[in-house]
């Protein structure tokens, strides 16, 4: 993707055009979707992070409750979701994650549909970060689908930063659509294998693409 020399701050417009868009953001695990997503943030979009929603969801004790009954395990001692407990379940079981996901996913959905909502409502843009971009439908509300590249080692690196062996990496892998699916769903791609300076300088491009004239 084409990219110039390091703007000055000052030269680079607030993305807000009229009407508000979405933008999906797809990637593989490990990818660095976070870091993609505060370069959009910098040019003032709003990010609805379906990760911190889920989270927000399961910090509920009636869903935590419900988790429990479903899987027969998941509550850590103070009452809270044991989170590590539940990913060990759903992701060596198929039917268990199926019962998690029937609980939460309609929950995770119904925030992040209110939350686009009342960012439109605002005149915002928003950058959309949900692994479930795909498997919930979501892309469907996106404006234009970005996939963050990262190549197998880089990411299998950052994993590992996480305390995450490649296998680990590789069973969390397995619960999402393939890498080729989502990048073939995607319409643009940003290349985060490099330094950070260069993934914004490949949204600096994009969002100066989108905005009008």
């Amino acid at each position: 993707m084409p990219s110039g020399p390091e703007r000055p701050p000052a030269a680079r417009r607030a993305f807000r055009p009229d009407p508000p868009v979405v933008i999906g953001l797809l990637g593989g695990i490990a990818a660095g979707k976070s870091a993609v997503a505060a370069a959009f943030a910098a040019r003032g979009l709003q990010v609805v992070d379906a990760d911190a929603i889920a989270r927000s969801v399961t910090d509920d004790p009636g869903v935590v409750r419900q988790v429990a009954a479903a899987l027969g395990a998941g509550v850590a001692p103070d009452g809270r979701l044991d989170r590590a407990a539940v990913a060990a379940v759903v992701f060596a079981d198929p039917a268990a994650r199926k019962r998690l996901e029937a609980i939460t996913h309609p929950r995770i959905r119904e925030r992040i549909l209110a939350a686009l909502a009342a960012a439109r409502a605002c005149g915002d843009s928003v950058l959309l970060d949900a692994p479930l971009l795909l498997e919930g439908g979501l892309i469907e509300r996106c404006d234009h689908v970005v996939f963050v590249a990262a190549s197998d080692a880089v990411r299998a690196a950052r994993a590992a930063a996480r305390g995450w062996s490649a296998a680990e990496l590789a069973r969390r892998e397995a619960a999402q659509h393939p890498l080729a699916q989502k990048r073939a769903r995607a319409q643009f791609v940003v290349d985060n294998d490099g330094p950070l300076d260069a993934t914004h300088r490949q949204v600096d491009d994009l969002l100066d693409r989108w905005l009008p004239a």
